[in-house]
């Protein structure tokens, strides 16, 4: 099979598709992959790295889209990608079409196959191509929330871990999935008081078990999310309802229940957001005030440690890469379930239930 990489085009959006060790294995398997020329610099893979691992050099994306069978990247094709989409053509990448009207209809209009990461599940409901991206992303919330809370950005002007003599800052995290697990580590290794929210008593027991005390599980209502967003300084969304907008879990009303400087760090952005007031942000311009709450919301956190996320992501996406380029994409979804609830919409219409909502 053709594969192509081309470069991402999305704001500071330095990850790429495959590292130079993917291409390796592919071309090892007798396939042919393209990559345009510099579409790993961002993330420190350089094209004499991709040359070496047997890769054929293309200066444009234009040209990768034109030559590839199978496009492998990172983030959802944006409008200037539209028209270069070929009919019958596999793109394989993050999509989350339940928050872009506009993206789900020019991928129908292609008539390609769009086969999304967020939504190839493995039998026990984990989601194995989203999981790494939500760990760094998890990660980041509290390391991007707790710079925020600096009063020069408008923060409330605490330290998360305090000092002797002066409390710790209070973190609540909206879900205790992979993303609010992965938060409320880093907090908790910060030294801040951190409160878990989430509808599952399973995944609140898994947390109370691993978690040290200063991490407290409570389950997720709208009473008691409006009782703690009064004391909490740092507030993480990491709601996931995966394929389908996420829930609007904080309204407009509640941020004025909240300290003037608290802020909002919204990693379920992709999906429409947790709070009614998400708006998508970039890296470049990342933080928006509205009732003096600080609201941050960078649709691809994980973006600004391409390095890791680019590793992280192809340790877990190359071997479904490799099933679709062996069998192609029909046969590697007919014996594989999980690649198969990967399949979003395929030549026009759309085959993933959560899309139509």
């Amino acid at each position: 099979m053709k594969i192509g990489v081309t470069k991402e085009i999305k704001n500071n959006e330095s990850r790429v598709g495959l590292t130079p060790a993917g291409v390796f294995e592919l071309v090892k398997n007798k396939h042919t992959v393209y990559v345009q020329t510099s579409a790993g610099e961002g993330s420190g893979f350089f094209d004499s790295h991709y040359r070496d691992a047997g890769a054929i050099l293309l200066e444009t994306m234009h040209q990768v889209y034109a030559l590839s069978e199978m496009i492998v990247k990172v983030k959802e094709p944006i409008a200037e990608e539209y028209p270069l989409i070929k009919e019958n053509q596999i793109i394989f990448t993050y999509f989350h079409f339940a928050s872009s009207k506009e993206l789900t209809d020019a991928m129908i209009a292609s008539k390609s196959i769009c086969i999304a990461y967020e939504t190839v599940e493995d039998e026990d409901g984990t989601l194995p191509l989203l999981t790494p991206m939500s760990e760094v992303a998890g990660r980041m919330a509290i390391q991007q929330g707790a710079k925020y809370l600096e009063k020069p950005i408008k923060g409330r002007g605490i330290l998360l871990g305090g000092v002797p003599g002066v409390p710790p800052g209070k973190v609540l995290i909206l879900g205790a999935g992979v993303v609010g697990i992965q938060a409320a580590k880093m907090a908790a290794g910060l030294g801040a008081h951190v409160t878990i929210l989430d509808i599952n008593m399973k995944r609140l027991r898994y947390v109370n078990d691993v978690m040290p005390s200063h991490v407290v599980t409570e389950l997720s209502t709208e009473y008691t999310i409006r009782k703690h967003i009064k004391t909490h300084d740092l507030i993480v969304g990491g709601v996931l309802i995966p394929g389908a907008k996420a829930p609007k879990l904080i309204t407009r009303d509640m941020l004025k229940d909240m300290n003037p400087g608290t802020v909002l760090v919204d990693v379920a952005v992709d999906q429409g957001g947790c709070f009614e007031t998400t708006k998508a942000t970039t890296h470049e311009d990342p933080t928006y005030i509205i009732d003096d709450v600080v609201h941050y919301c960078v649709a691809n956190m994980p973006g600004a440690v391409p390095y890791t996320s680019t590793l992280a992501l192809t340790n877990v996406t190359l071997p479904y890469v490799l099933k679709i380029a062996n069998l192609g994409w029909e046969k590697a979804c007919e014996l594989n379930a999980d690649l198969r609830k990967g399949l979003n919409i395929v030549k026009g219409e759309i085959v993933y239930e959560g899309i139509r909502k």
